[in-house]
């Protein structure tokens, strides 16, 4: 009987450890399902060929292919713009950049200019600003192209930290051609193909006033004569100004509410970049964070530090996705350091495909690969708008898996919104979809049925992943005047735009399945495809429905929003001072430039 007692008093210590031991397991999963830190990567302007992870074979990706094979790779994800400003803009609100106004009607689709007054309304809601109210330590480094001021020079209207982020390191707009010397200008063949005509007529209707004057056809005020010729030369001044002076006023760096470096120095700057990721993870290390580094690689102007300059096989671009790489690769080696791999959600995308067309003064090629899809940015061809999707969660998220369901970066958002035990905003309507059911394997379809493609402000083409059919269907109601005719791209305008001569309208609309044609390259008719009409007609009510969902918002990219104005420019010394400081560099004394 003893024994007996002693052996069931064993087992029931065993047990209560199990119970005890299985509470504690349970507690752990719990946590790390909840609460996570967030680090989202994002690159600009990178191709979904670019990567090995993605096919490619020629370029050295080590460290974000490591993030497919400890993570899951999305193989259908899809940007909600082809442009930086509205995709960024529907990333950080999980909606179409239409719903807050971040959609042009212009032919302009981008803020060009840090004295412009559009920019990511305040009454967005951001996931930022929802982490932040759960207690995450928030920060933006890299470029943020959503705009900064409204009314002066400092009021930070649209700035990074009046959208949730307790931190910035950065730059406002976005890295342009023209910041770099020697890399050539994307404005001066706009320019000139915009003012040439009106300088023209300006100028022969003065010469024309003139003659007139002097034979004495007409008789012509002095002073009108006088104010014109003032009116037109004032205004040629201003843009010489302005263009001769666009580097030092638009490409700055800033960290918070100040600017350190004006103009911008791609000395060392992805290594700059880093390590600020690097320093706020470790400042962070014991409490939850929301990073987002936000790489300027590989939007011209292409730049490469020392270490990865002429490394790569596809000349500058190549060296410069081999150092975002290289970069990806120490802010993992931080989580490993302080042991925060299995708390930390990692995400990796593009904010839209690789520009085409982005061709140097010397001929060399620095745009993207896009693979087997075609176009790029700006357009809606898979090019475009398929880019990298790679989610890592040791312990959470499976690893080495695939998912090829359509899914949308505007579905970041809820999953992060929801992982951080923060309340979606019920007031509006939020597009994305919680990607963790999706993720996990706890369903095999994604809750994206339709998805809308914008090309700025006007619906482009809709995608339809029936849940009874594999089909994705994809129909377009208009698409680009590619230049030349047989290019894959419009390399006479640089990009492709979305209105007026430049496109052609298509009725019906053109239909693809991407299913068997991911490639775009054959349209399907009514002979070719049985269902061709019914297709279209669910896809019209869809459009209806999304149409009808819309509310008119003031259009933050309208050209009184674009223009740049003066008293907004924001300037580190003085206008006369050309705007000159260096407060980053290594070995900097803080100095201003005096002359």
């Amino acid at each position: 009987v003893f024994h007996l007692f002693l052996h069931i008093r064993k087992k029931m210590k065993l047990l209560l450890f199990l119970i005890i031991y299985q509470s504690a397991i349970n507690s752990v999963k719990t946590h790390s399902a909840s609460n996570p830190n967030v680090i989202l990567l994002m690159a600009d302007d990178l191709g979904i060929g670019d990567l090995g992870c993605y096919g490619n074979r020629t370029l050295r990706t080590p460290n974000i292919d490591r993030l497919a094979e400890e993570g899951v790779t999305l193989t259908q994800h899809i940007a909600a713009s082809p442009l930086c400003t509205p995709s960024r803009a529907a990333f950080l609100t999980g909606r179409y950049p239409i719903r807050s106004g971040m959609a042009g009607f212009s032919r302009v689709g981008v803020f060009l200019f840090s004295a412009s007054s559009g920019g990511l309304p305040s009454e967005e809601i951001t996931f930022s600003k929802l982490l932040k109210q759960r207690g995450y330590a928030t920060a933006l480094i890299g470029k943020w192209h959503l705009g900064m001021n409204c009314e002066s020079s400092n009021d930070f209207c649209h700035h990074p930290l009046r959208h949730g982020f307790d931190y910035f390191y950065g730059l406002t707009v976005t890295n342009f051609r023209d910041c770099k010397p020697g890399q050539g200008s994307v404005f001066l063949k706009g320019v000139q193909k915009s003012l040439v005509i009106p300088i023209q007529i300006a100028g022969i209707t003065l010469v024309s006033l003139a003659i007139v004057q002097y034979i004495g056809l007409l008789k012509v005020p002095l002073q009108a004569l006088g104010y014109c010729l003032l009116i037109t030369a004032t205004s040629l001044a201003v843009l010489i100004f302005f263009f001769y002076h666009f580097r030092h006023l638009n490409c700055f760096l800033m960290r918070d509410h100040q600017i350190i470096q004006q103009p911008l120095s791609y000395e060392n700057l992805t290594q700059r970049l880093t390590k600020e990721a690097a320093q706020f993870i470790e400042r962070n290390n014991d409490a939850p964070f929301l990073l987002v580094l936000s790489y300027l690689h590989v939007h011209t102007a292409l730049y490469a530090s020392k270490k990865f300059r002429g490394k790569s096989k596809h000349g500058l671009y190549g060296d410069a996705v081999e150092e975002m790489d290289w970069s990806v690769g120490q802010v993992l080696g931080v989580l490993e350091k302080y042991s925060l791999s299995d708390k930390t959600l990692v995400y990796f995308t593009s904010d839209q495909g690789a520009h085409v067309e982005e061709i140097s003064s010397s001929g060399e090629v620095h745009g993207g690969y896009n693979g087997i899809y075609k176009g790029g940015k700006s357009m809606n061809w898979e090019g475009g708008i398929r880019v990298p999707g790679l989610l890592r969660w040791p312990g959470v998220i499976p690893a080495g898996a695939y998912i090829d369901e359509p899914t949308s970066n505007m579905d970041i958002f809820p999953t992060i919104v929801k992982l951080a035990e923060a309340q979606l905003p019920s007031d509006r309507i939020i597009d994305g979809h919680d990607l963790m059911p999706l993720l996990q394997g706890r369903v095999t379809r994604s809750e994206h049925e339709f998805l809308f493609h914008y090309c700025n402000a006007y619906l482009n083409a809709v995608r339809w992943h029936a849940g009874n059919s594999e089909s994705v269907w994809k129909v377009f109601f208009f698409t680009p005047n590619f230049s030349p005719e047989d290019a894959n791209g419009c390399y006479d305008s640089h990009v492709c735009f979305c209105h007026g001569g430049f496109v052609t309208w298509h009725d019906p609309p053109l239909l693809f399945d991407l299913s068997r044609d991911p490639e775009e390259k054959v349209p399907l008719t009514p002979e070719t495809e049985s269902r061709f009409y019914e297709v279209l007609r669910v896809i019209h009510l869809a459009v209806d429905n999304h149409t009808r969902s819309l509310h008119a918002v003031p259009d933050q990219l309208s050209w009184d929003n674009l223009l740049w104005k003066p008293w907004l420019q924001p300037c580190c010394s003085s206008l006369f001072q050309s705007c000159y400081c260096d407060y980053d560099s290594e070995g900097s004394l803080l100095e201003v430039h005096s002359g």
